[in-house]
């Protein structure tokens, strides 16, 4: 029996900004409390802004998104200026903090989709060009939500540790690789690959369901507030765990799992954890 302890949670109350970590949190089915509620919509496109498309949305990643539980969400702007979720002109004001007109929504709109380009093609030309980009729907397991696939990401620190030896010295692993959940077990690096089909048992009622390893998009390469860019990032996990994280993806490179959640519960920092058999 794998066992550990919850070291971190996180949480991203708008899609593709940057989050919050939270002593504790309530998990549900449609995950931590507060994750991924809002998300900005392209009025040109339609389409729901990522900053998997970096050459358009990596300055999605100059703002910080916190609260939204029991109160409006806060968006931080590069500027330092704090904006409440319900401020009569967010969007204005959202729009001119990315470059592009843009509108603060809570529901996925039908039919709404998100680029993503290919990540090592964004390595390739650089982040100011544009490059093959595949479309898709939201919430792949979940529908009507703004998760790209299932509601819960969880990464071990031996993954993490792992992949910190081939960053440079400072360059951050959590916040690249944007985990609801960080978990210290006994195993090593990348043991969340053999996690897929067993069910983790979190605090004294969290269970959930491995579904399968993350494929990483470019996302973690793009500078993340104070975090410069960093490449390695990508390029680490692609020499060390180069996997097909679901049939007929191929192999990609994956740092931890996506879940599901099969029985809600309240979970916090130091909880136990299990991986069943």
């Amino acid at each position: 029996m794998i066992s550990g302890r919850v070291v971190q949670l996180r949480r991203y109350p708008v899609k593709s900004l940057l989050g919050e970590r939270t002593s504790a949190a309530d998990i549900g089915a449609t995950g931590i409390a507060g994750d991924r509620v809002l998300a900005l919509l392209d009025q040109t496109s339609g389409r729901v802004a990522s900053a998997k498309q970096p050459h358009r949305w990596r300055g999605l990643l100059t703002l910080r998104a916190t609260g939204g539980v029991t109160d409006p969400v806060r968006i931080t702007l590069p500027d330092g200026r704090h904006l409440s979720s319900e401020d009569p002109g967010i969007d204005t004001a959202l729009s001119a903090a990315v470059g592009r007109p843009v509108t603060l929504v809570d529901a996925v709109p039908p039919g709404a989709t998100l680029l993503r380009s290919h990540p090592e093609a964004v390595l390739a030309a650089g982040l100011t060009e544009e490059v093959l980009a595949d479309e898709s729907r939201l919430g792949s397991v979940l529908p009507g939500t703004f998760f790209d696939f299932a509601p819960i990401h969880l990464v071990t620190t031996a993954t993490l540790d792992r992949i910190a030896g081939h960053v440079s010295p400072g360059a951050g692993t959590v916040e690249r690789y944007r985990p609801n959940l960080v978990l210290d077990t006994d195993t090593d690096a990348f043991a969340e690959n053999d996690w897929v089909g067993r069910e983790l048992r979190v605090g004294p009622d969290l269970v959930l369901a491995v579904l399968a390893p993350t494929p990483r998009c470019a996302v973690p390469t793009l500078a993340h507030g104070p975090l410069p860019r960093e490449t390695e990032a990508l390029r680490a996990p692609a020499r060390l765990n180069r996997i097909e994280p679901l049939p007929g993806m191929g192999p990609q490179p994956c740092v931890g799992a996506y879940a599901t959640v099969l029985r809600s519960g309240r979970v916090a920092d130091g909880d136990h954890v299990t991986v069943g058999s």
